[in-house]
């Protein structure tokens, strides 16, 4: 860009030097929302990216539906284990093997414009767990009772078994696995509760904040499943939205990345009013048709000892707003 510049300087008079900030710029940094051109509805959720990740019990049945569809095209399943069923022209069930691991769906359009490929992860039910541990790995004791004794709080059906091997997996197109661990200190294997209504949350939100002209790959997840151990031991409330897989605590860490909220306002500080742009751009989505589904708590946090400003999001099903003091 430079020896451009230099040549431009060159080629043009003097006088009308002063344009050159406008003619020449730096090329702008795209983002990519990776969707193809249909949707899929699996567990009640609409999906259009192209890579997602689903999580299903040992031997449940997942159904599935090609939206979109249109004359002249036809879609066509690859599936690595389980059992494929065809109910119609652009509708199936998948019976997931009854072996934990990670499995996938592709499904293509015929003529091939495009596919979407389902990262399965067979999980390790809940009935596994002994006393606090799984495998090693420990859990810690989900709370009895449900709160307020509603359906979400009620103990998650199965974990995620998280492998060196499979935590690059990615998980929508912008997150990965790995992201979604909790911080406790452990060898491997790991395990995570995750709800894929999250994983389409982030990706809508990214989507926005770069529509809003904050450049973001992705965002950096401070903090996303907690085990109720970890959760007890850094003095989470009992009921956190974390433990079950629905919660995730972000910021902007694009320049430099350097695990800190960036200075998005660009007074020269990192402070809440850095989160209070990502918490912005987040509530003003609501109320919009389209956002019903991901409705659920939205928190500002300001810096504190032992981290920067950040934001929390979840799937509750309900409005709840909050800030630190």
């Amino acid at each position: 860009m430079g020896k451009f510049r230099a040549l431009i300087r060159k080629a043009l008079p003097a006088g009308i030097l002063f344009i050159l900030p406008f003619l020449v710029t730096e090329p702008a940094i795209s983002f990519s929302t990776e969707q193809a051109r249909f949707s899929i509805k699996v567990k009640d959720n609409i999906c259009s990216y192209r890579e997602f990740g689903v999580f299903v019990l040992p031997g449940e049945t997942l159904s599935l539906e090609a939206l979109n569809k249109k004359d002249g095209i036809r879609y066509v399943l690859e599936a690595t284990g389980g059992r494929l069923k065809s109910l119609d022209s652009n509708r199936w069930n998948w019976r997931a093997p009854d072996e934990k691991g990670l499995y996938s769906i592709r499904i293509s359009t015929q003529p091939p414009l495009d596919s979407i490929l389902l990262n399965i992860f067979v999980m390790v039910p809940f009935k596994e767990l002994k006393g606090e541990y799984l495998n090693g790995y420990r859990i810690g004791r989900y709370p009895r009772i449900p709160a307020n004794l509603l359906p979400m709080y009620r103990t998650p059906k199965g974990f995620i078994e998280v492998t060196e091997k499979n935590q690059g997996t990615r998980l929508s197109p912008h997150f990965k696995l790995k992201q979604f661990v909790c911080k406790e200190q452990s060898g491997y294997p790991k395990y995570v509760v995750l709800k894929e209504g999250l994983l389409l949350k982030l990706e809508l939100v990214l989507q926005k904040v770069n529509e809003k002209g904050l450049h973001c790959e992705a965002f950096h997840i401070m903090s996303g499943y907690q085990t109720p151990y970890y959760n007890s031991i850094i003095g989470n409330v009992k009921y956190s939205r974390h433990l079950w897989g629905g919660a995730a605590d972000i910021f902007i860490d694009e320049c430099p990345k350097d695990g800190m909220m960036d200075d998005l306002n660009k007074d020269g500080q990192i402070n809440w009013k850095d989160a209070e742009i990502l918490y912005n751009i987040v509530d003003e989505l609501y109320g919009k048709p389209f956002y019903t589904p991901f409705i659920g708590g939205l928190g500002r946090y300001k810096k504190a000892l032992h981290h920067g400003p950040f934001v929390h999001i979840d799937v509750r099903g309900k409005r709840a707003r909050w800030e630190t003091d």
